[in-house]
Order: structure tokens, then sequence, then C-alpha cells
């Protein structure tokens, strides 16, 4: 039993895509920013006696508080840093409104589902405990997944495009807030596991495409028309040179 390289190749690297792309997915991290806000005075967001796990966190501390933001496409968290007060709640309000946080959260939940069915075809059609895959259908399934790498391509890079706008209302009608200072966005983790997802989807699926070529054997001498093929026995002098028994010699 011998798999082509490239249906292993294919086999390999569709599924790392799948997992890292789920991950960027489900993980708030895909843009971040920081802002600072003085602890005392009618400007800070904690109330008096408002406690973090771990190091306690007051606002009648001196110095600044450092709030760390981070969005994905299903959740926003809210931290204060070197403290474990931290809040977590699903997009609401304009950013979840954006048209190109929609697009990038439809174009991800395609990809991960094309991806998730190339994967499945190509299982079946590679069919490592046989001699002769399925190339057809391995070869649909990365299609599948090339379609899947490319979509997830095309989300990753609407919304890093779009990075520090997303959600962000119009300037000329922004109503200036002093309690809440602007923050500066910036790329986070979860786009960058993404990004590395996409790649392995797109070389994972583009391996299994080559499922299409098939080997090329050589001639049977007898019969030109057929191919001397030694996983189907087409040629008769291979298949008669080939013995159907093991024959062992035992000796008492």
């Amino acid at each position: 039993m011998h798999t082509p390289a490239s249906m292993v190749t294919g086999i390999v690297f569709a599924p790392l895509g799948l997992v890292l792309v789920f991950t960027a997915a489900i993980t708030p991290q895909w843009r971040e920013g920081q802002a600072r806000l003085g602890a005392s005075g009618p400007g800070t967001p904690l109330r008096p006696g408002v406690k973090g796990q771990g190091k306690g966190l007051r606002s009648g501390s001196a110095g600044a508080l450092l709030l760390l933001r981070s969005d994905g496409l299903w959740e926003s968290c809210l931290q204060v840093e070197n403290s474990e007060l931290k809040q977590c709640w699903p997009v609401a309000g304009p950013y979840r409104r954006d048209p190109r946080v929609r697009l990038a959260q439809g174009f991800i939940l395609t990809s991960l589902f094309l991806c998730g069915t190339g994967i499945m075809l190509a299982c079946i059609g590679v069919r490592c405990w046989t001699d002769t895959p399925l190339r057809g259908l391995a070869a649909t399934g990365g299609l599948l997944v090339v379609i899947a790498g490319l979509l997830s391509l095309t989300a990753l890079s609407v919304y890093t495009h779009n990075l520090p706008r997303l959600g962000m209302a119009d300037p000329s009608k922004a109503i200036k807030n002093t309690r809440f200072p602007h923050l500066s966005l910036h790329p986070a983790g979860s786009l960058y596991f993404g990004w590395l997802g996409s790649c392995l989807q797109v070389l994972g699926g583009s391996a299994l495409l080559f499922s299409f070529k098939r080997p090329r054997y050589p001639k049977c001498p007898s019969c030109p028309k057929l191919r001397a093929c030694p996983a189907c026995r087409s040629c008769p002098e291979i298949s008669s040179n080939r013995p159907d028994n093991d024959v062992y010699e035992v000796s008492c």
C-alpha cells in the first residue's frame, strides 16, 4: 500500500489549518488596544471598594489605570493591567452591526464548513488501507479545502485592512467622551493564527489537487493496449509470474 506524497501532505496540512482557523474564530483577540485612565476622580469606571482577584485594585489607589481592550468576531473583553479583573461579553453595538465584521463572520463560518467537508472527502478518497485511492474524490476534497482557505484569507484581509475603523462612528458625528478615552487598536494574536491556518489550508488543498494526476505505468509487452499496473494485475505476464499463494518449506 503506497499513498502518494501529495495526498499525505494534504491530509496533514488541511486539519492543521482547520484547527488554527477555528482557534482564531473563537478567541477574542482579533484586535486589541489600551487606554490609560486616572485612578481617582469622576473619570474612573471603578467604584470605591471594588477589588480585582489576585492583586487588589481600588479606585482610590495612586497612579493611573491601564485598560486593555480586545475584540474578536463574537466576543469582546476588557481587562485592567496587572490585575485579574477582567470582563467579557458578546459583541454588540456598532461593532456587531458593522457590515465588514458580518462579512468576516460569514466567510469564517463558511470556511470552517467547507474545510471540514473537504477533509472528510479527502480521507475517504485517500484510502490509505488500499492500493488504489479514489483520486477524483480526494481531489474534490482538496478543492473544497482550497476554497475554504481563500475565504479565510479574504475575511482576514478585510478585517485587517479596516481594523481601526470597525465599529467606529463617523468622526464628524462622534461625541467626545472624556470618561472613556480613545483606544489605539492594533492586530492581535488571533489574526496571526488565522493567517497561518488559512495558508496551511491552501497548501494542503493544493497538494490534494495533485491527486487528479494518475501515475504512469509501463505498457504490457504482450498486450500493448494494457498498462502493466501491479495493483490491478491487468498484464497477463505479471499476473502469471506472481504466485497466488506463498510456499513454505517445512522440515520435520
